[in-house]
């Protein structure tokens, strides 16, 4: 156990890595929300990870395509669930709400994702998984009434909260598909291949409304989203997974509603306040009490 310690400490500074660069992804998509649209920048990003990744990933997807095309319909699905519905729809919410209230949202994924589990896998939630669940759902709940949950009755919530709540949905599907079918696929041709399907998809919505021009405001902000949240952050989150196991690895998720608050406050002098803490507090007690197994399971997968 020793040596295993002194040979991947530096391994818990992937997922720290990967983190940050997704929560930095969360507060540009906030900053460029007003310099160019959400099917432009989503657009954008995919084609540059494309391009980036064609000269490396096509040859090899060449090689295995009849491992792909096994696999093309799920592949366009896991596309449609965590590339488009989930990202295109965050972009929108960015219009309406704030990259710290998008960052606590995101953190709601495990809890989506053991309900989504339920109906898709069969996989019925145990009694800490209900409690931490309602527990973050009336976390979430506050964060986005600020405070007063009477307000959110009154006037209905926020739309970009909203936007949010259901990209997260929609998230959780694809993480909930990806354990369903366990694809038996290198991840780096999965990722190109899906980044295709994202790419085909977005098509009409180009043709429907048009590409905003790539200038010297947005251009950063595309390049940044192209690059790193897209290619970098994955990867280096795969190593992580590989290092120290994927249970591990997805405690640092919620990390994330903390640094985008930080990146925001600096970067958008966006403030955090009281209901944010309260809330915030509330959604990750609620996902570390949901991801607790009762003692049969735990006793069940030591056996395993």
């Amino acid at each position: 156990m020793k040596d295993v310690a002194k040979v991947h400490w530096w391994a818990f500074l992937l997922p720290m890595l990967a983190v940050l660069i997704w929560s930095l992804n969360i507060t540009v998509t906030r900053y460029a929300a007003d310099l160019i649209s959400p099917v432009s920048i989503s657009f954008y990003r995919w084609l540059i990870a494309f391009i980036i990744l064609t000269p490396f990933m096509l040859p090899q997807v060449w090689k295995q395509r009849m491992l792909v095309r096994r696999h093309l319909g799920q592949l366009a699905i896991l596309s449609a669930f965590g590339m488009v519905l989930y990202q295109g729809l965050a972009y929108s919410a960015a219009h309406y709400t704030t990259a710290t209230n998008m960052g606590i949202i995101n953190a709601f994924i495990p809890v989506f994702t053991i309900f989504v589990s339920m109906f898709i896998l069969k996989d019925i939630p145990n009694k800490f998984a209900v409690i931490g669940s309602l527990i973050s759902f009336f976390g979430l709940i506050y964060v986005m009434s600020q405070g007063h949950l009477t307000s959110l009755l009154n006037s209905g919530g926020h739309l970009g909260d909203g936007i949010m709540v259901i990209a997260v949905f929609f998230y959780a599907f694809y993480g909930v598909f990806l354990k369903k079918w366990q694809l038996q696929i290198p991840l780096l041709i999965s990722l190109y291949v899906q980044i295709g399907f994202a790419l085909i998809y977005h098509l009409p919505f180009v043709a429907w409304l048009g590409l905003d021009a790539i200038n010297i405001q947005n251009g950063p902000s595309v390049f940044y989203a192209g690059l790193f949240p897209s290619l970098v952050a994955p990867l280096v989150w795969m190593v992580a997974v590989q290092q120290i196991g994927p249970n591990r690895t997805s405690i640092f998720m919620n990390l994330m509603p903390v640094f985008t608050a930080i990146i925001a406050s600096m970067w958008l002098s966006e403030q955090w306040t009281i209901y944010h803490t309260l809330g915030g507090i509330m959604i990750l007690v609620g996902i570390v009490l949901a991801q607790k197994k009762t003692p049969a399971k735990a006793a069940q997968l030591l056996r395993n």
